[in-house]
C-alpha cells in the first residue's frame, strides 16, 4: 500500500492548490480525482461562464458599435464555437495543472476516493482498486447544482448551468431563469446579449440579495431597460410542458402568475457534494449538507479535513484556494496570512459588480457607527469613451476612525479594481491613507477619488 503525508481527493481550486502547497513544503502528496482535474470552476463554472460572457460582450459591442463610429453588417453568434472555445480553454488549463503537479511530484490518481478507515482511501477505477494511506486526508469533492423539490422541475427542457456550460447550451428563443443571485444574472447578461429573451424569477425583493442592496437594485434596473423581464418575491410552484417549451408558475405576493419560455435555467444555487467519499460505515458530521470542520478544517473524523464548496458556507473558488493553502499550512505547522474572514466578491454582469467588506446595512447592524462614501461615473471620461452603464463606486468607513470597514462597486472592471479596497479593509487602513496615492487619468478609478473626497467630507 503507497504511503503519503498527504491525501487530497478533488482536484478543483481547493484541492489542487492545497496539494501544491503541502509539495511545496516538502510534504508527498497524492490527488484522487474521479473526473477532470480543475473541478468545477475550470470546467463547469467560472471559466467557461466568463468565457462564454467574454464573447456575448464582444457580440453586443460590435453590434451596438455605431456609436464609437464602428459598423459592420451580418455579425453572428455562433454559441457551438463559443463552447468548443469553453472546451479548449479548460482542457488547456486542467493540463496547466497536471504539469504543475508533475513538476512538483504530486501523484495524480484517477479514480473514486473513498475514505473506508481514518488514514486509509480506497481508489476505485476502470482499472480496479488500490489501498492508499496517510495520516493526513483532506475532502476537497466541491458541489453541484441545487434542484429543490418543485414539481416539474426534473423534466426535459430545466437546465442547471452544469448542462448549458458542457454542451447543452444553444441560441435560445426564450429561458426562464429561476434565482436572481450570481449564477442567474450572469446567464441572464449572456443569453440577453446574444438576443434571447430572458425572463429571472427571484423570490426576494431584489437581484443579487446578499450584497449591497443599491447593487442588486442597480442592476436591476440596467437589465429591465435592456429589456429583461423578471418578476421579484416570486416563489416557484411548478413547472408544467405547454406548446413551444415550458411555462413556470410563480406566486407573487399572494397573487398566482405564470411565464413562458423555451427551456428553464433553475440557478438557486449549489449544494455540497461527496457522494462516495467517505464509507457508509464511516460518516463525518454535517449540518445543513455541508461537512462540519474546526478552526483548523478537521472534520469530525480525526485526520479527515475539508475545504471549499463541500464545507464553506461560502462557495467561491477563491474562498477555496485560500481554505486549502490554510489548511495544509496548519497540518505542516506554518501559519497562515490570508484573512479568511474578508472574502471579495465578483459578478461578470454588465457592468461587473465587486463587493468586499461591510456593508452599511450589516454594519448598522452590528451596531458600528459609519459613513458612507459614493462617486458617480457619470462624467468619468473612460466610462463616456465606452457608453458605459449608470455606474457608481461606495466605500464605507468607520465613522469614528476613519478606518475602511467595505467597499461597493458597479463598473466596468469593477472586478479588478476591488483589490485595492480589499488590501485596505484587510490592512485597516483609513479614508486618508488611502487619498495619499495618485489615481491616473483617464481610468475608471479616478471616480474612487471622488468617493472618497465625499467620505473624508461626511468623516470631517
Amino acid at each position: 500500500m503507497k504511503e503519503f503525508d498527504l491525501i487530497v481527493i478533488g482536484a478543483g481550486p481547493g484541492g489542487y492548490v492545497a496539494a501544491l502547497r503541502a509539495a511545496k513544503l516538502g510534504a508527498s502528496v497524492a490527488v484522487v480525482e474521479n473526473r477532470q482535474t480543475g473541478g468545477t470552476c475550470l470546467n463547469r463554472g467560472c471559466i467557461p461562464t466568463k468565457n462564454m460572457l467574454h464573447s456575448s460582450g464582444l457580440y453586443h459591442e460590435i453590434s451596438a458599435g455605431g456609436v464609437a463610429g464602428v459598423s459592420a453588417d451580418g455579425v453572428n453568434f455562433n454559441i457551438d464555437a463559443v463552447l468548443e472555445r469553453n472546451k479548449e480553454i479548460s482542457t488547456k488549463l486542467s493540463a496547466g495543472i497536471e504539469s504543475m503537479f508533475k513538476s512538483a511530484h504530486i501523484e495524480l490518481i484517477h479514480g473514486q476516493g473513498t475514505i473506508t478507515a481514518p488514514g486509509q482511501v480506497k481508489v476505485s477505477s476502470e482499472q480496479g482498486e488500490e489501498l492508499i494511506s496517510s495520516k493526513k486526508i483532506l475532502v476537497a469533492t466541491g458541489s453541484v447544482p441545487a434542484r429543490p423539490p418543485i414539481p416539474g422541475l426534473d423534466q426535459e427542457g430545466v437546465l442547471t448551468s452544469d448542462e448549458i456550460l458542457v454542451g447543452n447550451g444553444r441560441h435560445f428563443n426564450s429561458i426562464v431563469i429561476i434565482g436572481g443571485g450570481v449564477i442567474g444574472v450572469e446567464f441572464a447578461t449572456f443569453f440577453n446579449d446574444i438576443g434571447c429573451k430572458v425572463t429571472i424569477l427571484e423570490g426576494l425583493d431584489r437581484l443579487l440579495p446578499i450584497i449591497d442592496r443599491e447593487l442588486g437594485q442597480g442592476l436591476g434596473m440596467i437589465m429591465k431597460k435592456r429589456g429583461v423581464e423578471m418578476a421579484l418575491n416570486a416563489m416557484v410552484k411548478s413547472v408544467e410542458k405547454v406548446d413551444g417549451g415550458l411555462k413556470v408558475n410563480y406566486e407573487q405576493k399572494g397573487t398566482a402568475g405564470s411565464v413562458q419560455g423555451e427551456v428553464v435555467l433553475c440557478a438557486i444555487g449549489r449544494k455540497p457534494y461527496f457522494v462516495g467519499a467517505f464509507a457508509q460505515e464511516l460518516q463525518p458530521a454535517t449540518e445543513r449538507g455541508r461537512l462540519v470542520v474546526d478552526s483548523n478544517f478537521q472534520t469530525s473524523i480525526p485526520g479527515v479535513y475539508a475545504v471549499g464548496d463541500v464545507s464553506s458556507t461560502v462557495q467561491l473558488a477563491h474562498v477555496a484556494s485560500a481554505q486549502g493553502t490554510a489548511c495544509v499550512e496548519s497540518m505542516f505547522g506554518k501559519g497562515s496570512n490570508t484573512d479568511l474572514n474578508l472574502v471579495p466578491s465578483c459578478i461578470y454582469s454588465r457592468p461587473e459588480i465587486a463587493s468586499v467588506g461591510l456593508t452599511e446595512a450589516k454594519a448598522k447592524e452590528d451596531g458600528i457607527p459609519v459613513k458612507v462614501g459614493k462617486g458617480l461615473l457619470g462624467a468619468n471620461a473612460r466610462n463616456l469613451i465606452i457608453n458605459g452603464d449608470r455606474s457608481f463606486m461606495k466605500v464605507v468607513a468607520n465613522a469614528e476612525t476613519g478606518v475602511v470597514l467595505g467597499a461597493h462597486f458597479m463598473c466596468e472592471h469593477a472586478t479588478e479594481m476591488i483589490c485595492e479596497l480589499s488590501q485596505a479593509v484587510a490592512n485597516k487602513l483609513t479614508v486618508k491613507q488611502l487619498m495619499i496615492a495618485m489615481r491616473p487619468h483617464p481610468t475608471f478609478t479616478e471616480t474612487l477619488n471622488e468617493a472618497l473626497q465625499d467620505l473624508s467630507a461626511k468623516l470631517g
